[in-house]
């Protein structure tokens, strides 16, 4: 492949991060030709920049404003863990009659968890979470209308929030690109953010799901802090100790 800048080898490691949701420190250094220590050096400055986060032996991409995993891409991540949440989400609905189900692949497990004995109300912006709950008896469906971003198949946009802004909900299940400590829960895309921060005002108590991955990173648009949160649903991969301290900020935290 010839030598190559610094600059340009982070491109190419930004490049196959996004293109296969994560990297691996050997298989660079073969295909870029360089020592694995070199690898190692640009994915400490790519984590630097905010465009990677680094695991044992690898790295994978961070969700920004210009990108952004698509759901089909989701359904294929951590799933055996996101079906543990989603069913320990599913635990907290206590005597909630209305339920606000975010987009994303992990709510649309929620939505697919949530019991069907008894009438329930779910309002979305996803299509996919509609559609699922659709035909499910005794549930009724309010799907929120406006722009469809094609990535994620939810509806966004000022007749989105203007009709969330309308209702009162017990429970809302909450997905995020990021959560930490410091800046709260965030998303790359405003017209996404102002969705899910309409969602959190409209609930009586807000849930937040996710995998371990999404602790500490930071993404564009800031749409709630940590203290909103009744509840945090997460996997044992998050340790104790990090836990821990997201509880003292007012969440339970619930690791599954």
């Amino acid at each position: 492949m010839g030598a190559r800048t610094a600059e340009e080898r982070q491109r190419e490691i930004v490049r196959a991060a996004r293109a296969t949701g994560s990297v691996d420190v050997t298989a660079l250094a073969a295909d870029l030709g360089v020592a694995k220590e070199t690898v190692r050096r640009d994915l400490r400055a790519l984590e630097d920049h905010g465009l990677v986060r680094r695991t044992h032996g690898g790295a994978y991409p961070v969700e920004s404003a210009g990108f952004e995993t698509t759901l089909a891409y989701r359904a294929t991540s951590h799933v055996p863990e996101k079906r543990r949440i989603a069913a320990a989400a599913a635990d907290l609905l206590g005597d909630a009659e209305t339920v606000f189900v975010d987009e994303g692949f992990t709510p649309q497990l929620i939505a697919e968890a949530l019991p069907t004995d008894r009438p329930l109300t779910v309002v979305t912006a996803s299509l996919p979470v509609a559609g699922a709950l659709a035909g499910a008896g005794n549930v009724s469906v309010l799907l929120l209308g406006g722009r469809v971003r094609p990535g994620t198949l939810a509806t966004v946009d000022h007749w989105t929030t203007k009709m969330l802004a309308g209702f009162v909900v017990d429970l809302a299940y909450i997905g995020a690109n990021g959560i930490s400590r410091e800046h709260g829960l965030t998303t790359p895309d405003p017209a996404v953010g102002e969705v899910k921060a309409q969602a959190v005002r409209a609930a009586r108590r807000t849930v937040f799901v996710g995998v371990h991955t999404k602790f500490g990173a930071v993404s564009f648009c800031r749409f709630a802090e940590v203290g909103a949160l009744e509840a945090i649903v997460t996997s044992t991969l998050l340790p104790a100790a990090e836990a821990h301290r997201y509880a003292l900020l007012g969440p339970q935290v619930v690791r599954v």
